[in-house]
């Protein structure tokens, strides 16, 4: 439909009647979309003494509605507690962060804040914030909406994901604004990389968040049922409205505070879609007939079936390498609460065990994965660090062939056993038999998750494969612990080490094996501990590479999870979008949304702005 991207309506000849199968047609059409034909929010006029963020992009044209499909629905739209990638990948258009790492040169660069300083010792960061910014609401932004932002990241009751990066040296970080245009930040030690722990932390508006926070209703703020009027941002776009089951639309941020180098004020799009396809099929299938501008995280087989039509349906696909994600199988090793502690207890007992979790890694065939799931685009791992981020994967970590003969020998010494009819049973004899949990929206990890059936099947033991939506999945190993193991992903963000702290600290949110842990369970965790935390104070490189190094050769060791696999990154967009330029760090695609615009059909080139 042409029109759902330059709102150009379809032309009849005015000599010509219509036929009323057609008209019938149009008119469902025009209802569909009647949220892409409102009129678009203009950008505002620049203000006096309001310092924009010129850009270096090429200048494009104002109009039209990027449409994207996701797989799943959001979790919530709160930038504080969101830990799923469809949540965040609508938040991350809605907010800004103070300080940005740009996904294409994986360098720090200003934002929010105009400009930076540190003390001697590392310790004292002053951060410089724009004047004259507004929120998408039009209210004014200034130091006391950082305050207060860090005021809830830090606030043990909200249990954000971020809060561990906020941690250093065994305290929370000091935030103290000097005025209404300059920030201190006091860290107990220095901080390694310390200008990239404020990228993607959302700075949130102190006018709308504050009551619900004080009256202790934050996590409740901001879900996806709320009206937009609840909302404001500083990021490119703003809610505009939600269909649950269906699409989330976000409409221009009239207020956003870059402008391209012709001084006009980005974004340049109108809006964006995001459509709820279902799974990785339906959004490969959508992208293909035209429904949608941008795919990303497509896996190889449809990368291979979209690669067929590219040349005859306007789109390009790009493989840019293996990803800095880790796909991984999950061990449930929480503190459990009857009846599910009775339930599960005897599991936990085989996966509490080294020797099983090693014999489990032995059986897995990780070439089949990269075979069989990725199509041979993706790479198998035996660690958290993917082999594209050179700075830091530790390359003396060994990488074992698959050997189901060690396999058993693990198993034997462990006390397990097998029967004639060759299934095995633990020494309680008790046959192994449990579930793999898995998003049925992820293709791929659902693959992973049947080849995992299979590898251990040849062990006897019994295993079944359970897909359940996104949500069911996320709700299960965060909130009720009622799963046996699960196939899942993690990373992406950026390339360097300090964004894991939440999941390797034993105390972190991310800790998936053993959430909500007082204090490290085992000693190689309480070593993990030490070593991330020095890593993450440790300012010379080297050294902080071999603390990081020791840290990957711990994990490798004691296997917490068994690693499987990470896709190269492959996606795709329509031919009319400029300034398309995907990247290795996630989000692949719409990190520089606010700078991507339609040419014409058939133009080559850049339009002016109208």
């Amino acid at each position: 439909m042409q029109f759902r991207n330059n709102y150009r309506r379809p032309q009849s000849d005015p000599g010509s009647a219509v036929c009323p199968i057609r008209a019938a047609w149009l008119v469902v059409c025009l209802l569909a979309w009647t949220p892409y034909l409102q009129a678009a929010i203009a950008p505002q006029p620049r203000q006096a003494g309001e310092e924009l963020q010129v850009t270096d992009n090429e200048v494009g044209r104002y109009g039209g509605t990027l449409v994207v499909g996701q797989r799943s629905e959001p979790k919530t739209l709160n930038p504080v507690t969101a830990a799923d990638v469809p949540s965040r990948e609508v938040i991350g258009r809605l907010t800004a962060d103070l300080i940005h790492i740009n996904r294409a040169t994986q360098q720090t660069e200003p934002a929010l804040a105009k400009a930076w300083s540190a003390s001697r010792d590392g310790r004292i960061f002053t951060l410089k914030l724009r004047r004259g910014l507004r929120f998408s609401d039009g209210q004014p932004f200034n130091g006391d909406d950082v305050v207060f932002t860090f005021q809830v990241y830090l606030d043990e009751k909200i249990h954000s994901p971020q809060r561990d990066l906020l941690i250093v040296g065994g305290k929370p970080i000091e935030v103290a604004k000097i005025d209404a245009y300059t920030v201190r930040f006091t860290l107990s030690q220095p901080y390694a990389a310390a200008e990239r722990l404020f990228d993607s932390l959302a700075i949130l508006p102190k006018h709308l968040l504050e009551k619900p926070y004080r009256d202790g209703h934050f996590t409740q703020a901001w879900s996806l049922n709320a009206s937009p009027a609840e909302f404001a941002g500083l990021g490119p776009f703003r809610l505009k409205s939600y269909v649950p089951g269906q699409r989330i639309v976000l409409e221009r941020n009239p207020y956003y505070w870059k402008a391209d180098r012709s001084q006009n004020r980005l974004p340049y799009l109108d809006e964006i879609a995001f459509l709820f396809v279902g799974n990785e099929d339906a959004q490969a299938l959508r992208f293909q007939a035209g429904d949608t501008d941008i795919i990303s995280r497509v896996g190889a087989e449809n990368y291979a079936l979209l690669s067929k039509d590219a040349p005859s349906r306007g789109y390009e696909l790009f493989d840019l390498g293996p990803a800095l994600e880790y796909n991984f199988l999950l061990f449930n090793l929480n503190d459990l609460k009857p009846p599910l502690d009775a339930k599960l207890k005897p599991k936990q007992s085989w996966f509490a065990d080294l020797r099983f979790r090693r014999a489990i890694s032995a059986a897995v065939d990780r070439e089949a994965i990269v075979r069989l799931v990725y199509a041979g685009r993706g790479a198998p791992l035996w660690g958290n660090v993917s082999p594209s981020n050179k700075f830091w994967v530790d390359q003396s970590l060994p990488h074992p062939a698959r050997s189901l003969d060690q396999a058993r020998e693990l198993l034997r010494s462990a006390g397990f056993s097998w029967r004639d009819s060759g299934q095995l049973f633990d020494p309680q004899g008790r046959p192994v038999e449990f579930s793999i949990i898995t998003s049925s929206s992820n293709t791929q990890r659902t693959k992973m998750a049947t080849i995992l059936q299979d590898d251990l099947g040849k062990l006897g033991m019994n295993v079944q494969v359970v897909p359940l939506e996104f949500r069911a999945v996320l709700d299960r190993v965060f909130q009720t612990y009622d799963y046996d193991t699960a196939v899942m992903g993690l990373g992406g963000g950026d390339a360097d080490p300090n964004p894991e702290m939440n999941v390797w600290l034993s105390s972190g949110g991310t800790h998936l094996w053993h959430l909500g842990e007082a204090k490290a369970a085992t000693d190689w965790e309480a070593r993990l501990d030490q070593l991330m935390q020095q890593q993450m104070v440790e300012v010379k490189y080297s050294k902080r590479k071999r603390l990081y190094d020791q840290a990957q050769e711990i994990i490798g060791q004691n296997q917490p999870c068994v690693f499987l696999g990470t896709p190269d990154i492959l996606v795709g967009a329509r031919k009319t979008i400029a300034n398309f330029k995907p990247a290795i760090l996630e989000p692949s695609t719409l990190w520089n949304v606010d700078q991507l615009y339609f040419r014409p059909q058939g133009a080559t080139s850049a339009g002016v702005p109208r």
